[in-house]
């Protein structure tokens, strides 16, 4: 694996992870495991129950990858951090296929996967050179789904480019966000097609218990809202590889 700057960051800040424990991905409030099942449920819709092969990248220490082998599907998950690794191959077992990979260089042959997901972890790579790799790696037909950052809404933004709020928040040095425009442009320029981005969601992880239910008919609306749904605090990244 090459090393770089990146990658060494990278690997710094599992480190940290394990240290700081999975709250600081804000999906142990009540609101936060709302939202953390909500993305649970829609990649495992995506997948579906095909007995397909499946890359999950950045899998971390595996909340995710203990959904997604519920879908029957074949899931590789690699990470680039060894710690990260360790705590989510204790969580899932052998159930999958855990490697420490670069998602810029992974490694494995042309054509091999179904399909690529990804929670919060396009953000974390240099997409110029991530992206052809995600191409080569994903079979003619293959598809992947990520959900990211939204540089549009306004606490994403100032988390991101403020090195304050971006220290607060538990960051690594060099993840950022998005905006849509740019990601679709992007993934379009390196091949794939019938690429939508969507924004969701509005749940605050921090919103009270009681808020909850009364929230929610009204996130679900703001989705919906032309104009007001591009704050949403998150994109959903859906597209696919030529057949031929």
């Amino acid at each position: 694996m090459k090393s770089n700057a990146r990658a060494e960051n990278e690997i710094r800040h599992g480190a940290f992870v394990v240290q700081q424990g999975e709250q600081i991905w804000n999906w142990s409030s009540l609101a936060g495991q709302r939202r953390w099942q909500r993305r649970a449920d829609l990649f495992s819709s995506f997948l579906g129950n095909n007995e397909k092969s499946v890359l999950e990248m950045g899998c971390g220490t595996g909340l995710f990858t203990a959904e997604l082998i519920k879908t029957k599907n074949q899931i590789t998950a690699i990470d680039i951090s060894q710690d990260l690794l360790d705590i989510a191959q204790k969580r899932v077992g052998k159930n999958a296929l855990f490697l420490v990979r670069d998602a810029h260089q992974s490694g494995f042959p042309d054509n091999l996967f179904d399909f690529v997901v990804g929670s919060s972890v396009l953000h974390h790579f240099a997409v110029e050179s991530a992206l052809p790799e995600i191409y080569r790696i994903i079979k003619p037909g293959g598809k992947f789904m990520f959900t990211e950052p939204n540089m549009l809404n306004p606490q994403i933004f100032l988390q991101k480019n403020i090195s304050f709020f971006k220290k607060m928040a538990g960051d690594s040095l060099d993840e950022t966000a998005f905006f849509r425009w740019f990601v679709l442009n992007k993934i379009s320029k390196a091949g794939f097609e019938n690429v939508v981005v969507e924004p969701f969601d509005f749940m605050h992880p921090a919103l009270p218990e009681f808020l909850l239910d009364y929230g929610n008919p009204i996130f679900i609306f703001l989705e919906k809202t032309p104009l007001v749904r591009e704050f949403a605090g998150s994109l959903m990244i859906i597209g696919g590889k030529p057949r031929t």
